[in-house]
């Protein structure tokens, strides 16, 4: 009997692996890493600032996928899985997602064919929602007029831009990441996209995002070790009213970034079935 190669399968052979080949780099301290008497990083240390006195968010970054790495904010949106790899946001979220008829069937059929036509199951780019709970890291460079952010998975690049300017409201060609501004409201940095494609997942089992949606973040760092991102999702097109979620995160230091090329000797899709 044939060996079925599934995309949700493949997804998960993704986030057994990514600990193992993280070591390319030999490890290097980060430069102005604050440490213990041992030598160990103080994680709970401060929160960095830059000169201009705002939080630094610089840093490797991975999901925290278990514990209370995956909480919920506001008492009306139910609580996230604690324990899948991927964000199952479509299937764990107590009371569901307040879909649309029609994005329920669509989400129903992604499910049906096992998640063959994720893009992460083709080495294209993932949603916002996906790269923020995927397992591989994630590298953020900040300076006061762009943060640059460097995705491990399937070598993604995005940018924020904090130079006052406006989103684009010229009918712009969607993107896959849409088009990003940020400001800081305090110590929060608030980044609002739009402009994203409208055949979008939100999640491993094909919770759909339209060109309508409007994606709302707001990052703060809690301490030096830890980021915390609030996720809010306003898409009239494919649900009844916005929903938020919070993603928890973890610095990864003295590490860097492996070069992830999904595309190369690719074969497995060719495997996959409904």
């Amino acid at each position: 009997m044939k060996t079925q190669i599934r995309a949700a399968a493949l997804m998960a052979t993704f986030a057994a692996i990514s600990p193992a080949l993280s070591a390319q780099w030999p490890t290097y301290p980060t430069a102005k890493t604050p440490r213990t008497a041992g030598g160990q990083v103080d994680l709970a240390a401060p929160t960095p600032r830059t000169a201009d006195g705002k939080p630094d968010l610089s840093g490797i970054w991975e999901v925290i996928r278990t514990g209370t790495g995956q909480a919920i904010v506001g008492a009306d949106v139910p609580a996230l899985s604690r324990t899948s790899p991927f964000w199952n946001i479509g299937t764990t979220l107590e009371g569901g997602l307040p879909l649309r008829p029609w994005a329920a069937e669509l989400r129903a059929r992604r499910v049906a064919d096992h998640s063959k036509d994720n893009p992460d199951a083709h080495c294209l780019p993932l949603g916002l929602s996906q790269l923020h709970n995927h397992p591989q890291p994630r590298k953020i460079i900040q300076t006061p007029s762009l943060i640059v952010v460097l995705y491990e998975a399937n070598g993604g690049v995005r940018q924020i831009f904090m130079d006052g300017r406006p989103l684009p409201r010229n009918d712009p060609q969607p993107w896959w990441y849409g088009y990003s501004v940020g400001k800081w409201d305090g110590d929060t940095l608030v980044v609002e996209t739009t402009g994203l494609r409208d055949d979008g997942w939100l999640d491993v089992n094909g919770a759909p995002l339209t060109d309508a949606a409007t994606i709302t973040e707001r990052f703060r760092r809690v301490n030096y070790g830890s980021l915390e991102i609030q996720f809010t999702v306003d898409d009239s097109k494919a649900y009844t009213k916005p929903w938020t979620v919070k993603i928890n995160q973890r610095l990864l230091p003295d590490s860097d970034l492996i070069e992830f090329v999904c595309n190369e000797n690719e074969k497995s899709s060719l495997h996959y079935v409904k």
